[in-house]
């Protein structure tokens, strides 16, 4: 029954699609085409969320020298970032802070010498954060036949390990979707159906190949392979990293975007649509019908563009140089980068239930001006009229 509620449940989205479908207008529109332009989303419901976030790194024994890189949030059309303040303990170490070249991320560097034990990095500021909707209508996206070249880091594909399997897929999607909006919604509904979310078997790095091969991963995965299979369908796409303001053993989550003229970048989380679509399917309180009715609105708001008021943006992009540099080009950052004597020491996954070992980890606590709903996780927050 429930995989039979999923299947309507998709119908309709795809429904709703065709409802807008007609022939996608033509590129060169008079919107110019600009990477830095701001979100062009309708905004509501401003949070001020108060935030203390710290970063415990262990170095190994001995170590001569170790790195930190923080990402600093920025402000922009979807959060005002004020009274940003770093401190370190037991050392007392003054970051450098600057932004890397190519997406205009921003970081705080540490640097200790000769560590005894852990070192603690607190970031203490406030944010205000709203949520976006940008009310998406598949036939009034444009097609950009040349993108300009500033638009080349969000076109540069990722090498896939199976590229035969891959330009099939892609072909299936460009075929399906010919004349009937942008092959990206394609592309996010080929990932609802194919991955299965898991945190046990995730890459951590957004890594397109990981997701495709091993069909699962988390939302760094899904949001990997989405903007991978965008950018092979000529849309430039980027992944997003940030925090969820609110206590989670993982406070980072990642999501990706989509440069859709004329909506500029559009915010989509597929991971946690799918997530709440499963849960809705398995509730022994709902009936049929308002299955199929909840599903939709999930799938929709996705589809349209959204990103909500408890989420912060921390860092754009993915293979990049830090600022200053690392030993290594990043594939992303989550919370940190961290470097021992110039080997990375990995990423934790707190959410990993098998993990027990980490040599670095955040803490983290917040507070909001006023209580606000989640909505990945509660049904009253979805649009069912």
């Amino acid at each position: 029954m429930n995989q039979n509620i999923y299947r309507l449940a998709l119908v309709s989205v795809c429904l709703i699609c065709s409802l807008f479908s007609s022939p996608l207008v033509n590129a060169q529109q008079q919107t110019p085409l600009k990477p830095d332009l701001p979100y062009q989303a309708e905004k509501s419901d401003p949070i001020n969320h108060e935030v203390e976030f710290s970063v415990v790194v262990t170095p190994p024994y001995h170590c001569k020298v170790l790195k930190v890189w923080i990402p600093v949030p920025q402000t922009d059309a979807a959060q005002e970032i004020k009274a940003s303040e770093f401190s370190t303990f037991p050392q007392e170490v003054t970051p450098r802070i600057s932004n890397e070249p190519v997406y205009g991320n921003r970081f705080a560097y540490f640097e200790f010498h000769d560590p005894h034990g852990a070192q603690i990095i607190t970031h203490r500021f406030k944010a205000k954060v709203w949520n976006l909707r940008w009310h998406m209508v598949p036939a009034k996206v444009a097609k950009v036949d040349h993108w300009p070249k500033s638009f080349a880091p969000y076109l540069k594909p990722q090498s896939v390990e199976q590229p035969q399997q891959f330009r099939q897929v892609i072909q299936n999607i460009s075929t399906g979707f010919q004349n009937k909006g942008p092959g990206l919604i394609g592309a996010m509904n080929w990932i609802d159906q194919n991955l299965t979310y898991d945190h046990v078997n995730a890459s951590l790095r957004a890594d397109a190949n990981h997701a495709f091969a091993q069909r699962r991963g988390h939302c760094s995965d899904y949001h990997g392979l989405c903007a991978t299979m965008g950018r092979a369908l000529g849309y430039p796409t980027r992944v997003t990293y940030g925090l969820a303001l609110y206590p989670k053993n993982s406070p980072s989550h990642c999501k990706m975007e989509a440069y859709l003229p004329p909506y500029g970048w559009i915010s989509f989380d597929l991971s946690e649509t799918q997530k709440l679509a499963k849960r809705i399917q398995s509730d022994e309180d709902l009936t049929a019908e308002q299955k199929v009715t909840l599903t939709t609105a999930v799938r929709q708001r996705t589809l349209s563009g959204f990103r909500e008021n408890s989420w912060l943006l921390l860092t754009r992009g993915t293979d990049y140089q830090l600022s200053p540099p690392a030993s290594q080009l990043v594939r992303v950052v989550r919370t940190a980068y961290v470097e021992a004597d110039g080997e990375v020491l990995p990423d934790p996954d707190p959410a990993n239930i098998n993990k027990r070992e980490f040599s670095w980890m955040t803490s983290h606590r917040y507070s909001s001006d006023k209580p606000f709903k989640k909505p990945y996780k509660d049904l009253s927050t979805l649009n069912t009229d």
